[in-house]
């Protein structure tokens, strides 16, 4: 345990700002699973507005360096094929 009042704040610091990377981090992929979902069972509109808002979610977590910004990309791309991929799939249907 920390004896000087300094580490101690460090010590509290780091408990928030995990807690809130893990929400974030948690949101972030609670959203990429949902686009993922809608796309596999066909919902392409509902899936094209959760990519959306999962891309916002992606773009933030890039901006406050929780990722990447090329893993974000790689995300971003990656749903966008899935989805696209469903709607060819929906139109062979």
């Amino acid at each position: 345990m920390a004896n000087i009042k300094s580490a101690k704040k460090a010590i509290r610091q780091t408990k928030t700002k995990t807690l809130k990377n893990l929400a974030q981090r948690r949101e972030m992929r609670k959203l990429i699973k949902d686009v993922r979902t809608l796309a596999d069972k066909g919902e392409t509109e509902k899936a094209l507005k959760k990519y959306s808002e999962a891309t916002k979610k992606i773009d933030k977590a890039a901006k406050t360096n929780l990722i990447h910004k090329n893993t974000a990309s790689r995300y971003k791309s990656r749903l966008a094929v899935h989805i696209n991929k469903s709607k060819k799939d929906s139109k062979k249907k």
